[in-house]
């Protein structure tokens, strides 16, 4: 037995382990998918069903007044329902069976009309719609992380890469602006979803309410509304679709995450050494070479997304169910959504830490668009002389210049005035330094940083004022 445990309790995944949890998730989320929310959950549905039912008259007011006070008091046997469910293969049998106990005379009203599968899929669904109102606020506040590095850095040059190759001049503001893209876009994906996964379900045995007769719509829709959840238009026991877009919606999301943690580690090489993660003593260590500061965060989040792009797949794999109850598919949802959701947020917590907290060095930046010696931007020499010279030929000429310089280790400047064409063509030596100047390149990388920002309406008014005080900024 492992000293300072007990044996039972040890657990055994990184999602629940003492030592891992808050690596790959937070104390929020998995609070939603415990077996205390869980459970609660169910009880507050068979409590709703009990009020819903009452409301059109199929069930005594009293027995759904009592059902309802049970269910808000009883203390849940864990021991007994483990064991129970064991034995059934489902919970609800087991916890209606606790419930009906509890609420004395009224409990043969309890879960009336009722399949285990109305209950557990909506007892997923309110753990879901409370996940998504956590995953919301923190994508909300790396809306704002990500605005405020775009705004900072909108004019800050750096090399832009290609096939790991410099390609050309952009700003870090720019690349802050497409990662706040990303974000930006899974927050409207987020709020667009809700419609269809937040549906109750209500349908009984094979999904058809006979069991409730001419009362069957009234009580679905009763039962829904006590609850704050769509109605069905059909019965979704076997069309899973709704909850395999929320486990994709995560699926993207951490793509996205570590698509950032991606360039952030890449970005932090030695060699490149433009930004690092927040630091504090002994944060990225290494046992044996006390030099390092490795990218904890950003390796955590890119584990992430390869863990959930996994649950996608299952959930997906899910969707295909027979008949009208499934013997199977739906039983791996129970493993893939709730892991995801845990492990998305982990991953949306550590990327709001790290780019928090994010160390910029725009000295390295320029020093690092500065090693070709021009030759990043041989494409607006190029494109400068071509009028004079047509593109063909000035192509020719420009790539001739670069392997000289690339050879002999020369600005690209001073190869280029070498070619007495190129020189009458781009104007003479001050407008060739001037060409050559990645500063002096940059595209419309600043004027789309503007862009994503005013793309929001909140944004709109600040991005315009900015606008006129770096035009006044530079008038003076």
């Amino acid at each position: 037995m492992v000293r300072g445990f007990r044996s039972y309790k040890v657990p055994s995944t990184v999602i629940e382990s003492l030592i891992f949890r808050d690596m790959f998730g937070t104390p929020q989320m998995r609070a939603v998918f415990s077996d205390e929310a869980l459970t609660a959950r169910y009880l507050e549905v068979e409590a709703a069903l009990a009020r819903a039912e009452a409301s059109v008259g199929v069930i005594p007011k009293e027995a759904a007044d009592t059902i309802t006070r049970a269910a808000a008091k009883m203390r849940v046997d864990f021991d007994r329902l483990k064991r129970d469910t064991e034995i059934v293969g489902y919970p609800i049998l087991p916890i209606v069976h606790q419930l009906a106990e509890a609420s004395g005379a009224a409990g043969g009203w309890v879960h009336w009309g009722a399949t285990t599968q109305d209950i557990m899929d909506t007892a997923t669904v309110l753990q879901v719609r409370m996940a998504l109102d956590i995953m919301a606020a923190d994508l909300e506040a790396l809306r704002s992380i990500l605005r405020g590095i775009a705004r900072r850095y909108r004019n800050t040059p750096m090399a832009g890469r290609t096939h790991l190759q410099q390609a050309l001049p952009i700003t870090f503001g720019y690349k802050a602006a497409v990662w706040l893209s990303m974000i930006e876009r899974h927050a409207d994906r987020l709020t667009e979803l809700r419609a269809r996964v937040l549906t109750g379900q209500f349908a009984g045995a094979a999904g058809t309410l006979a069991s409730l007769g001419l009362s069957g719509f009234a009580v679905q829709d009763a039962l829904c509304r006590e609850l704050n959840l769509c109605t069905p238009i059909a019965t979704w026991h076997v069309a899973r679709d709704n909850f395999a877009e929320v486990v994709s919606f995560l699926g993207l999301l951490t793509g996205s995450l570590g698509k950032i943690a991606t360039d952030v580690m890449l970005m932090s090489a030695t060699e490149l050494s433009e930004v690092a993660e927040p630091f504090f003593r002994g944060r990225g260590a290494s046992s044996t070479m006390p030099q390092k500061r490795n990218p904890i965060s950003s390796e955590l989040i890119l584990a992430a997304a390869k863990s959930v792009r996994q649950q996608v797949g299952l959930m997906l794999d899910g969707v295909v169910q027979d008949f009208e109850r499934a013997t199977g598919p739906w039983h791996a949802e129970w493993l893939a959504l709730p892991e995801s959701f845990i492990v998305a947020a982990g991953a949306l917590s550590q990327a709001r830490f790290m780019l928090g907290g994010l160390t910029v060095d725009e000295d390295r930046m320029r020093s690092n668009l500065a090693l070709s010696g021009g030759l990043i931007v041989a494409e607006a020499a190029m494109m400068a002389a071509a009028p004079k010279l047509g593109r063909q030929k000035a192509h020719e000429l420009i790539y001739s210049a670069c392997r000289t310089a690339a050879a002999d280790r020369r600005p690209l400047a001073e190869v280029l005035s070498g070619y007495p064409e190129i020189f009458d063509a781009l104007g003479g030596e001050e407008a060739i330094r001037h060409y050559c100047d990645p500063a002096n390149y940059l595209g419309l990388a600043p004027e789309m940083v503007d862009r994503v920002l005013g793309a929001r309406p909140e944004n709109a008014q600040r991005v315009s004022e900015e606008r006129e005080t770096t035009a006044a900024g530079v008038g003076r």
